[in-house]
């Protein structure tokens, strides 16, 4: 994880705002730890703050390249996992390389294709090129939005952007105040926000998919270059979890090319053991040794476990099961419930915004003692989201309702507030929601497509409990 920043004005001389550059840069120094770098013009300012990963010496941002009489300047967050295709590619069309970081190849993909370069590159990205001579900045993010990208444009002639929401905050173009709308994004759909929206008035967040460009004399303009497309499904099922089984291994092996030590979350669910046993098999393919585990505990949580919806059972067991099925080198973090609670602010901060309360403060800490050693580490986050593993995707009352899973009763969060001091409220959620559903291209029959994507999850299934049971003494949870 890395960050980025930056403030393009072409009516007034920012090249001397040193104190603004240096607070924003500061801002991000979490996220990039390792290096820092400015790239600063009359008109423009590039920031950067780096975690290594890939290619310590010839990786370091800004970057800059100048090709024929031009001079780009990128500032990158993110990974590519096809830098290799990549490069071989533009190497065959003359382009030349001083190392094998994905910066360099980002970079020289957009010197030769232009906007279309996020069309060919895998991977989770947000990013921003300065283009000295022509004076325009472009900006783009990955498909599924992995990378955060926040903007703020003003006067029509003058933008900042950043991977925080604190960022901006740094610069004082930027007011910190948030009008109706972002009371009702936070308190309404929090802990998520509608797509595109970054709470504090006038700041705005790039959507998944999109990129934009920023000029003198076309002000912004944002442009999609990709969408979710619902199909029919028409494989059988044999064939279905052969695909599933190709994509979620080459995903998996994908993230496994660094510089650095790697590690794997291992909670004993299906999502990080199926990611840890890829992981596993891939280490000992290569000669890479045993992959290192990592999973969450609290002090006394045996004694006070309860079963729940979203937890039927106890991780333990499976956990072990895994490890021992895999042969990993596991490690335990025990966590104290009070340390939870002291960590509610410091997530809070970190999270730019209040979210999963008590969940992010364990990921805060679970987090930070992972980093003693291992810089890179996989997880299963949002395969929930991808396979179906959320209660209300097998609840067909929570499916077809017509708003967010988590803000199906609002009465709770209405009493917070003084009576009628923020009006339809139930109006705006679900008009959210369809906002946000309708950015996917949809079947004509979306009762049909719900079926049809029910059938798939249940497939999915399928596939993750037979990967596991590869090996007979595997339990599946």
């Amino acid at each position: 994880m890395c960050g980025i920043a930056g403030w393009v004005d072409y009516e007034n001389d920012i090249s001397e705002t040193t104190s603004i550059l240096n607070r924003m840069s500061q801002s991000l120094a979490r996220r990039g730890p390792d290096a820092s770098g400015f790239h600063k013009e009359r008109h423009a300012a590039l920031i950067h703050r780096r975690l290594v990963v890939i290619d310590p010496e010839n990786g370091s941002q800004p970057m800059r390249i100048a090709y024929n009489d031009e001079d780009y300047t990128l500032v990158y967050n993110g990974e590519l996992y096809n830098t290799e295709e990549i490069q071989s590619e533009l190497k065959t069309l003359g382009y030349t390389f001083k190392g094998y970081s994905d910066t360099e190849v980002l970079l020289v993909s957009f010197i030769h294709w232009r906007e279309k370069c996020v069309e060919k590159i895998n991977g989770i990205f947000a990013f921003a090129v300065w283009d000295t001579k022509a004076q325009t900045l472009f900006l783009a993010r990955d498909r599924i939005g992995v990378k955060p990208l926040f903007f703020y444009h003003y006067n029509n002639s003058g933008l900042i952007f950043g991977s925080e929401i604190k960022t901006l905050l740094c610069n004082p173009r930027i007011e910190p105040k948030i009008d109706e709308e972002g009371l009702m994004e936070l308190f309404f759909i929090g802990p998520g926000r509608s797509p595109g929206n970054g709470i504090i008035r006038g700041v705005k967040e790039l959507k998944p998919g999109e990129y934009a460009y920023f000029s003198k004399d076309s002000g912004l303009k944002i442009n999609r270059y990709w969408t979710l497309k619902a199909r029919e499904f028409e494989d059988n099922f044999n064939v279905a979890v052969e695909k599933t089984r190709y994509l979620v291994t080459d995903a998996v092996e994908r993230q496994l090319v660094s510089d650095v030590p790697v590690c794997c979350f291992l909670s004993g669910g299906l999502d990080s053991s199926i990611i840890s046993k890829v992981a596993a098999d891939y280490y000992k393919k290569s000669g890479r040794g045993k992959l290192s585990t990592y999973s969450v505990d609290y002090i006394d949580n045996v004694k006070y476990f309860k079963e729940s919806i979203f937890q039927p059972n106890s991780d333990a067991e499976y956990i072990k099961t895994m490890v021992d099925a895999i042969r990993s080198k596991h490690n335990y973090v025990v966590l104290d419930n009070e340390a939870l609670v002291d960590a509610l602010t410091e997530a809070t901060l970190a999270r730019d915004l209040p979210g999963m309360a008590d969940i992010d403060s364990s990921l805060l800490l679970f987090c930070r003692e992972i980093k003693k050693k291992f810089t890179v580490a996989l997880s299963g986050e949002c395969s929930d989201e991808i396979f179906g593993g959320y209660p209300w995707y097998h609840n067909k009352e929570i499916l077809f309702t017509d708003t967010f899973p988590w803000a199906r009763s609002l009465e709770v969060r209405k009493k917070i507030w003084k009576q009628n001091f923020l009006k339809d409220v139930d109006d705006f959620v679900r008009q959210k929601y369809l906002d946000t559903v309708n950015r996917a291209e949809k079947l004509p029959h979306e009762n049909k497509f719900n079926a049809r994507m029910r059938e798939l999850f249940m497939l999915n299934i399928t596939w993750f409990m037979q990967t596991l049971l590869d090996n007979k003494n595997t339990i599946v949870k």
